[in-house]
């Protein structure tokens, strides 16, 4: 750039852009930096009514694990109300998802119980093979 000396000539109107772009490449740099990622939870899914009202097939129906307190505190274990022993929890889930497309299960814990038994429902159901599991909150089962 060349300054002039002279007198003549006037006023120069030419804008100087060279700090414009500065300040536009900091603005960028500071929008990327502080972008926010988006967050990647558990995916929760909730049993869905048959459509058309049409009736289940055996194969089809949703899988409730429910997670009841049992006598002395420990966990009482139920597979579509029927009571499964903890240790046969892994194989009967085995046994019923072999044959499934879908392996999708949903788990209702008991309102009094702590997470732990939860998490270890979950943790035996992902070890028999199921991909989804789903989590039916109060406010789920009573319909909201």
């Amino acid at each position: 750039m060349a300054f002039s000396t002279g007198g003549t000539g006037g006023l120069a109107s030419d804008i100087n852009v060279t700090p414009m772009i500065d300040i536009l490449l900091v603005l960028l740099i500071i929008f990327m930096a502080i972008t926010p990622v988006t967050p990647h939870g558990l995916e929760a899914l909730v049993p869905q009514p048959p459509k058309n009202n049409q009736p289940q097939k055996e194969n089809d129906t949703a899988i409730v694990v429910s997670i009841l307190r049992g006598n002395g505190g420990q966990p009482a274990y139920r597979i579509n109300e029927t009571d499964v022993q903890k240790s046969d929890l892994a194989g009967r889930l085995q046994t019923i998802f072999s044959t499934r497309a879908t392996k999708v299960m949903f788990i209702k814990g008991d309102k009094d119980l702590d997470f732990g038994p939860v998490a270890n429902a979950i943790d035996i159901a992902k070890g028999a093979g199921v991909d989804h599991v789903g989590l039916i909150t109060p406010k789920i089962a009573a319909g909201q």
